[in-house]
């Protein structure tokens, strides 16, 4: 290495890396259920991933970035209308605890989840979709999270 310059196959790697732009990952989370959105690579349009168990999401989490790149994950910030923060924060904070903890090199950020699931729920019924698609809580969880994936990315171009 001259110059402090890396030669060879790991500089290439680590030079592509740096360019790769990252996903975005926002978390709906629940105490049964965690709804999952990702934005694309470039960071401009969130797409619902999935719906996982609360007791599987590190796991799913840990086998999704091994295949993908995430610059940061956004999580659900339940408040009331008081901007109160909701009784569901005694189970977010462990679990963003834990993010932290377990991918300590991806920044962590919490963004106002309140209206997400109405909001939901009111595209699922302008959308024409029949009762038994509206009352399918994992398709409502990962809505909710491309929902707030989407205001979050609004907020970033104000």
């Amino acid at each position: 290495m001259k110059y402090g310059v890396k030669r060879g196959a790991t500089a290439r790697v680590s030079l592509i890396n740096k360019l790769i732009v990252g996903r975005i990952l926002a978390v709906d989370y629940g105490k049964k259920r965690v709804g999952i959105a990702v934005t694309d690579p470039g960071q401009m349009i969130a797409n619902g991933l999935q719906t996982v168990l609360s007791n599987e999401v590190f796991l799913f989490l840990e086998r999704y970035l091994n295949t993908e790149k995430v610059d940061l994950f956004v999580v659900g910030y339940p408040k009331q209308m008081n901007n109160q923060e909701s009784e569901s924060m005694v189970y977010i904070r462990p679990f963003v605890r834990g993010l932290k903890r377990k991918f300590p090199d991806i920044p962590v950020e919490m963004y106002d989840e309140r209206f997400t699931s109405v909001m939901a729920h009111k595209a699922l019924i302008e959308g024409g979709f029949k009762k038994k698609t509206r009352e399918d809580k994992a398709g409502i969880d990962t809505m909710s999270a491309t929902i707030l994936l989407t205001s979050y990315l609004e907020y970033l171009k104000r």
